[in-house]
């Protein structure tokens, strides 16, 4: 039984890292933002609250946020552990996590934080393109359109989303590290926290990852 937090900027490979780490530890990934979504999909109460506020453009409490990370961990295929990944995103949360796992008898094992510089997220985000018809993302150097995967389109669709320019990136980036410095320094504090380096080739930071959660392990 193992509980882990994983924190990432955006684009900062968090996403890819979490689905390895999970499927190699054996353990749940619960992401945020699958939640939100999923929750809004299905018209739960939880769900038509946030997206009350989302849809004002205004912060959805944290109490909402909460609330749907407790019902996804109190579900029956959750029993070998959780990996958090977009959660949590502020010292609140972090308190929050604490209580609901001190409820199961259970507690933070350890806290990832995938360090990436800002100019190489900045470099990898701004480079990406969607495709308008079916979502999938492209990068000239990691990972080029060859032939459309589903045979529909010669890379016509591909186009930079507004939120991939650099002049977001950045500004999403500071907003997250002014979010995150917090939770960062409550952690370490808890000496619960290891730092990887994020840049490089993605097994490779996958073992790194994988290194210290076993580390923590042995303990």
């Amino acid at each position: 039984m193992m509980n882990i937090v994983l924190l990432g900027a955006p684009g900062s490979g968090k996403g890819t890292q979490a689905e390895r780490l999970a499927g190699e530890l054996g353990i749940v990934h619960v992401a945020s933002g699958d939640l939100f979504r999923e929750n809004i999909r299905q018209e739960t109460e939880l769900g038509m609250l946030a997206q009350g506020y989302i849809q004002r453009g205004a912060l959805v409490p944290d109490s909402l946020t909460v609330g749907m990370i407790r019902e996804r961990i109190a579900r029956p295929d959750v029993t070998g552990g959780v990996l958090f990944d977009g959660f949590p995103r502020t010292r609140g949360q972090a308190e929050a996590l604490e209580v609901m796992l001190a409820e199961r008898g259970q507690v933070v094992d350890r806290v990832i934080y995938l360090e990436v510089s800002d100019e190489a997220i900045v470099q990898r985000l701004a480079g990406r393109l969607t495709c308008s018809e079916c979502q999938l993302t492209f990068h000239p150097q990691n990972n080029p359109f060859r032939t459309c995967p589903y045979g529909k389109c010669e890379g016509q669709h591909l186009q930079q989303r507004d939120d991939d320019r650099p002049e977001t990136v950045r500004a999403r980036l500071k907003t997250y590290h002014d979010q995150t410095a917090p939770l960062i320094e409550y952690y370490s504090g808890k000496r619960l926290l290891s730092k990887v380096p994020g840049e490089g080739p993605v097994a490779q930071v996958s073992e790194a990852i994988l290194r210290a959660v076993r580390e923590e392990a042995l303990r």
